[in-house]
């Protein structure tokens, strides 16, 4: 089995020792594959591919082939950059005089004993 760590991007300092904290295993991977689905391609220095434009996506008039389209956003962003991530599976939940999109994320860890990951969350359009 092995251990994940990624830097906690709160950058809240840990209240003993003042360090900014981590963090771990199954929260650093999905704290990392939300931000992979929310980073706007060309917004991060000398890697200008990586993300995804479903920012862009959620501002365009609602079609039925809009939720298929943000789906595979995801997968392929997801599955090009985060190699810790197996079994990836996308479900959307349209809400759409909102514009928005209720986004379940399930997968599995490579190389780590543990059960099926899955989290939720809110694509909703920013002014």
């Amino acid at each position: 089995s092995r251990a994940f760590k990624d830097i906690n991007l709160s950058f809240k300092p840990h209240p003993v020792t003042k360090d900014i904290t981590s963090l771990r295993n199954e929260n650093a991977i999905k704290r990392s594959v939300r931000n992979l689905v929310q980073t706007i391609p060309t917004e991060r220095f000398f890697n200008s591919d990586l993300g995804t434009d479903i920012r862009g996506s959620l501002f365009a008039n609602y079609t039925p082939s809009l939720p298929r389209i943000i789906e595979n956003q995801i997968n392929e962003t997801v599955n090009r950059y985060e190699p810790r991530v197996a079994n990836l599976r996308v479900n959307l939940d349209s809400y759409i005089d909102q514009n928005a999109f209720n986004v379940t994320v399930t997968f599995d860890i490579v190389g780590l004993d543990a059960p099926t990951q899955e989290f939720t969350f809110l694509l909703e359009p920013t002014r």
